[in-house]
């Protein structure tokens, strides 16, 4: 029971032991000593938040934020000590927010819990009481035999039992763990019958015969959890590690709550609004004791004080009377700022989900947004760290060309024609050496062919003689070997174009090894004789040779090959003096050249984050060679850039000193290109490092590769391990220039770095969904990174940025002139506005244009934000949220408050009898004309800053005002029964009555407006930005925008939520107008 509650409140901690006992079954020893290891069972966690926890854990994040906490504590001194407002003026916006927050990370955690519970309640096949049935995923335990059919996915990491396969062997892929394609062994474990007959029964026997048998275990036996089943009809394996001991789980890192750079930002400035408040309070009370020292002020007539009052501590009162006044000016804290932000991030996120340009007809898949928080983060990006495999390229070989006995080869309508000749000038003869070539490509290889048949099981290869059957799939180690291999299968028959068809034997197979640097295979031929043909692999290029072996010499051959095989000591490094044996005095076929294949446009969106002034690092687990071509080729190393390299270091101080030298390097290029005045041509750097160098670098060099992996434009990290991704990217958001990072894959390897980085994206991949899962945002495709960034990510923080500042500009100009009033009512602490206008102040008369505005505001057109991608560097850095722009947009609102106070003081202030019967104006009429002006005043402020108006901007901005009118007439015009008391009634009524106040109202507007309307004119045609030279590029007659229309859609109505809504996003331009 203790367990339960510690696993729902998410407490429960992980097996943590080295080693564990893995009883298969679940068959435990009978005797009385054991004590059996409790193990984590089955379920995936990618939620953040139990039904149990959920309210403690929510509560407890949101209060960490500045604002909530201050209000929290405001209301419970309103609860406490008389003030001047009443607590329902702080408590209800403090539910509000609370509970609006609540509901929207809710209602994304419940997003997160319904695709775990896809993943936990998908149905299984396990052995239980010696007969197989079917339960769901997240109830298997460690030590359950498990069976898995062809083309499912394993529920757990499993040792494998018994497969279907003679050899004892089955076929997986891990598209979904690291986006290889390429097709992997799992064998059984050593000394077990090497093929079980399925049935339960036997398969049991044949389990507890060898129960207490110790066995080795390897990397081979094992099958990892999200890798699929292929070209194998079943296997049986026993569970070992569950749920979030898998491998795949331990890959993740442990879940925090990313806050972006503008909440931070916010934070900030609460801080500095935190202490302008004290500033008032405090000096509101000693200038009240210092007015009151005079006898006629600190008792006067009309307000005796009681003996309680006479003989009270004055320590007390002090305090008591500082509170009050805190009271009284805590809204120039902006509570509401959070909910109205938090209601502008999940409605804003809608519009990702929503652009057809993220839109991947082909998968029928649309970008995914899993947290709305870090919406703004994509217009802040600094550095991006990508995996190669699956997010760059498809990881498809494509068969480009080769050469023959010195001849270049191209293929053309599915033939292999020389270079510069035709299809129609070939006569259809082949030469020896061609024919050889072709062998060697199509035998050398250890490609596994499935064919779809309506029987049970794999069908002979050999019943399709006339022809290859169309449903036949290939199932490769390498996906270089399946392309070669379907390349040859091109050709008109496939292989028939051979004078003969041939049975061949396939004798011993020297597997590929990094030192090596090949692989080979013994055939026998029908003639009697052998052949070898060795592929050596370099780049993305296979060099083909063979060797004829006699009948005597390969008796040889095949005594050496056993002897070495079955050696109990040295068996490598004998191994290897066979394999050197064989390959030598090899015959020259030719050579092939296979491209990787990237994915569409790659090159064009790495070069527009690089001209948006991001950098863009490479993390691949990749061998050297193969990432350095992948990067050349799309464009992330140029070939004119100067690469470095850091690779194959074997101590702390050779990494160090190679370092040193790379860093010098460095200096002196710079020092050429400065000497010979090269402006024009500026040399670019590029760094390749992989795997164990960065360890050794990253031991106590951290700061010496900062500062050469700063001075490169793009780095390349091979040979990396998942959590070593993670390292990376954690070095380079800890560093002091604290960058905002991204982390972009497609693979359950990627998923510690898409946890760590500040914003992760994980690509919808063709299997598995463990990034998807776990990352921030999802797209289908890596070209979607630059729409996604240059244009919703400049939106966003635009947005976010001038929503956050004019929050605090408008609560300035609410709340000073309640400080200035306390100078006319001698401090005490009579409220210049109706506690219903402090109340709705923000909830309902200010809030809907600012969020309308930041939902729909638009500086440029999306068109030409990814037409010029410097366009990015103007927000970068969080400039829009400087504090040079802070000081402005609170300097602008203290002196919007002045105007307001003093502009209508003097109206009132010798002469309160303004109506035309002689009748005279009270306190609430003069706090009413402030307030009027206020909502008019700072409701235009956001029209003067909107660039891009619809109708519902339209709608919310003077509706608002309109709203405000008729609410204070319905509000000050009835006798409302349940207010027990009334002071505004007809108070508003008997405002607008007066000629005198509409003047005022007018007056007072256009001394506020008309110096930012100067200003604003003045800044753009003596200092523009990049931004607004567009604005004006892009602008029509009249400021009126010119948008390209877009061609009607072609994507069916039924492959998306709302074809409609997609649509008005992606048009959306198109119903409104631009002003400058």
């Amino acid at each position: 029971m203790l367990r339960w509650i510690r696993q729902q409140l998410g407490f429960d901690p992980p097996h943590q032991s080295d080693t564990r006992t893995v009883y298969i079954a679940n068959r435990f020893p009978q005797h009385g000593h054991y004590v059996p290891q409790r193990f984590a069972d089955n379920r995936i966690i990618s939620s953040k938040y139990t039904i149990w926890n959920f309210v403690p854990k929510n509560l407890f994040e949101q209060f960490r934020r500045i604002a909530n906490f201050y209000f929290l504590i405001i209301f419970l001194v309103q609860l406490m000590i008389d003030t001047p407002t009443s607590p329902v003026t702080s408590g209800l916006p403090l539910f509000f927010v609370i509970t609006v927050t609540a509901i929207k990370q809710g209602y994304e955690d419940w997003l997160r819990h319904k695709a775990d519970n896809e993943v936990n309640g998908a149905p299984v096949f396990v052995v239980r009481s010696g007969s197989l049935v079917q339960t769901r995923s997240k109830n298997i335990r460690v030590g359950d035999i498990v069976r898995v059919a062809k083309d499912e996915t394993f529920p757990v990491d499993l040792v494998l039992l018994s497969s279907d396969r003679i050899e004892g062997t089955c076929h997986i892929t891990t598209t979904s763990l690291d986006g290889e394609t390429n097709l992997k062994v799992g064998f059984l474990i050593s000394l077990l019958c090497s093929r079980f007959l399925i049935p339960q029964a036997l398969l049991l026997h044949c389990l507890l015969i060898y129960h207490f048998l110790i066995r080795p275990l390897g990397p081979e036996n094992l099958l990892l959890r999200g890798a699929r089943l292929k070209n194998t009809k079943e296997i049986f394996g026993v569970a070992v590690y569950t749920g979030m001991e898998s491998k795949m789980a331990l890959n993740y890192k442990c879940k925090s709550q990313k806050r972006s750079a503008v909440e931070k930002s916010m934070n900030t400035f609460l801080l500095i609004y935190l202490g302008i408040l004290l500033f008032e309070a405090v000096l509101s009370t000693i200038l009240k004791y210092a007015w009151q020292a005079e006898n006629k002020w600190d008792e006067p007539f009309y307000n005796q004080k009681t003996e309680q009052e006479r003989n009270s501590s004055q320590i007390l009162k002090f305090i008591s009377d500082f509170l009050a006044f805190l009271v009284l000016y805590n809204f120039i804290i902006p509570i509401s700022l959070y909910v109205t932000v938090e209601m502008q991030k999940f409605l804003g996120s809608f519009f990702i989900g929503w652009d057809l340009d993220l839109y991947h007809e082909e998968s029928n898949q649309m970008a995914q947004v899993n947290t709305s928080d870090l919406n703004e983060e994509l217009g802040q990006v600094e550095y991006v760290f990508t995996d190669k495999t699956g997010t760059l390229t498809e990881n498809e070989m494509l068969f480009r060309e080769c050469s023959i006995n010195g001849v270049k080869y191209q293929e053309i309508n599915g033939k292999l024609v020389p270079e510069g000749m035709t299809d129609d000038s070939l006569d259809g003869s082949s030469p020896r050496l061609e024919l050889l070539f072709l062998k060697a490509v199509s035998l050398c290889h250890t490609v596994q062919i499935s064919y779809e048949q309506p029987g049970d099981g794999p069908g002979d290869p050999f019943s399709h003689a006339n022809g290859f059957s169309s449903q036949m799939e290939y199932y490769a180690s390498s996906p270089d070997e399946k392309a070669l291999v379907e390349a040859t299968k091109r050709y008109p028959g496939g292989y028939t174009d051979l004078p003969l068809f041939h049975r061949y034997k396939l004798l011993h197979i020297l597997e590929f090894d990094a030192n090596r640097r090949r692989m080979s295979v013994i055939l026998q031929t029908p003639s009697g004789s052998l052949l070898i043909p060795p592929p050596q692999k370099g780049l993305r290029t296979l060099v083909v040779a063979c060797r004829h072996f006699s009948a005597e010499e390969y008796v040889e051959v095949d005594r050496l090959l056993h002897e070495a095989c079955t050696a109990l000591q040295q068996r490598e490094e004998r191994l290897a003096e066979v394999f050197s044996f064989i390959e030598k005095d090899l015959e020259l076929l030719g050579a092939t050249a296979v491209e990787d294949k990237l994915q569409e446009k790659v090159q064009e969106t790495i070069e527009a984050l690089r001209l948006a002034g991001i950098k863009v690092w490479v993390l691949t687990g990749d061998k050297h060679e193969t990432a350095v071509s992948v990067s050349l080729s799309c464009g992330h190393f140029h070939r004119t850039m100067n690469i470095l390299e850091l690779v194959q270091q074997k101590s702390d101080n050779e990494c160090a000193e190679q370092l040193r030298q790379l860093a010098r390097r460095w200096s002196l290029a710079n020092f050429r290109q400065a000497w010979t005045c090269a402006e024009d041509h500026v040399i670019q750097h590029g760094l390749v490092v992989d795997g164990a160098s960065l360890s050794l670098a990253l031991r106590g060099h951290e700061k010496l590769f900062m500062e050469v992996c700063k001075n490169c434009s793009a780095v390349l990290c091979c040979r990396m391990a998942p959590l070593q991704k993670a390292k990376v990217v954690r070095l380079l958001k800890t560093s002091p220039e604290k960058p905002i990072t991204l982390a972009i894959g497609d693979g359950a390897n990627d998923v510690s770095m898409i946890q760590e980085a500040h914003v992760g994206i994980g690509i919808m991949g063709k299997e598995g969904r463990q990034a998807v899962r776990n990352s921030d945002y999802a797209i289908a495709r890596f070209k979607f990174l630059s729409k996604l960034l240059l244009v919703h990510g400049h939106f966003y923080y635009i947005r976010i940025a001038t929503l956050v500042q004019y929050f605090f500009y408008k609560n300035v100009c609410f709340i000073t002139p309640q400080f200035l009033y306390q100078f006319v009512c001698l401090f005490s602490q009579q409220t210049l506005y109706d506690s219903v206008y402090l109340t709705l102040y923000n909830i309902c008369f200010t809030s809907l244009p600012i969020l309308i505005y930041s939902l729909f505001e638009q500086l440029v057109h999306p068109h030409v934000l990814q037409s010029k991608p410097a366009l990015y560097r103007d927000i970068s850095r969080n400039s829009l949220l400087s504090f040079k722009t802070f000081l402005y947009w609170t300097l602008l609102g203290f002196c919007h408050a002045f105007v307001f106070f003093f502009g209508s003081y003097i109206l009132m202030g010798e002469d309160t009898s303004l109506m035309g019967n002689g009748q005279m104006f009270g306190n609430w009429t003069f706090g009413t004309l402030v307030f009027t002006v206020m909502v008019i005043t700072v409701t235009l402020k956001l029209a003067l800053e909107t660039h891009f108006w619809t109708w519902m901007n339209h709608f919310v901005t003077w509706g608002s005002i309109a709203f405000y009118f008729i609410f204070s007439l319905f509000y000050g015009g009835i006798i409302w029964p349940f207010l027990h008391t009334q002071d505004m009634y007809f108070v508003f009524v008997q405002l607008l009555s007066s000629g005198s106040a509409w003047f005022a109202i007018v007056i007072i507007i256009t001394t506020c407006l008309f110096p930012d309307i100067i200003k604003k004119v003045f800044y753009r045609h003596l200092q523009p930005t990049s931004t607004q030279k567009s604005q004006v590029g892009y602008l029509g007659p009249g400021g009126v925008c010119l948008p390209t229309r877009h061609p009607p859609s072609k994507v069916a109505v039924n492959k998306l939520h709302s074809a409609e809504t997609g649509n008005a996003w992606r048009s959306h331009p198109q119903h409104g107008t631009f002003t400058q």
